[in-house]
């Protein structure tokens, strides 16, 4: 009973977030909240057992990919107000998107607790089932090329991001590192000899 509390006030939570991601005005208030939606989705993975897949989720998502986009909001000039109007015209697609998605939420409910379909309970897990166990193995195993194939698209993606963010600043000095290794200390330091002096 008490885990059933606790799911459905941090899914109550992470609807809130989720709408608050979608509706707040600034951008960086938007990416704070998308933190609270990934922490809240990272506790519904520990009440369903899956204590791998909401660490994973924390600390990649939380830790590394929203402090990425916290720092790029704010580090970019955005005219919202611009960037607002141009997202106007998108709205009847969005609309339909988020009618599409409300659709099959009711549909799954309706089926389910009207008996539309008969759904079976997933059979309870032994005391020493691992989850970080059995999914390394699948990972590693069955779906060792796809994580693979997976790992080289997202290499080939940040190479691009930088490759299309970098700027050629003007009057900026470029540094040729081939010539400053292959430098002498002679090209660089003269040695003058000179006669020594007393003090009179």
């Amino acid at each position: 009973m008490f885990p059933t509390i606790l799911f459905f006030v941090f899914a109550a939570v992470l609807v809130c977030a989720a709408l608050g991601v979608i509706l707040a005005r600034n951008p960086v208030h938007c990416a704070l909240l998308l933190v609270l939606c990934f922490f809240t989705s990272a506790v519904i993975w520990l009440l369903l057992d899956a204590e791998f897949l909401g660490i994973v989720l924390v600390l990649v998502y939380v830790g590394a990919v929203m402090v990425l986009f916290l720092f790029v909001v704010m580090m970019l000039d955005i005219n919202v107000e611009e960037f607002r109007k141009g997202l106007a015209g998108y709205w009847p697609l969005a609309v339909a998107v988020a009618g599409f998605v409300v659709f099959a939420i009711v549909n799954v409910i309706v089926v389910r607790h009207l008996g539309g379909m008969d759904l079976k309970v997933a059979p309870a897990l032994p005391a020493d089932y691992s989850n970080t166990r059995t999914l390394g193995i699948a990972l590693f195993t069955r779906y060792a090329y796809p994580a693979q194939i997976a790992a080289v698209i997202l290499l080939v993606a940040s190479v691009a991001a930088i490759v299309l963010t970098l700027r050629r600043r003007t009057g900026g000095k470029l540094q040729d590192i081939s010539k400053q290794v292959s430098v002498r200390a002679k090209d660089r330091v003269r040695i003058v000899k000179m006669a020594s002096e007393k003090r009179p």
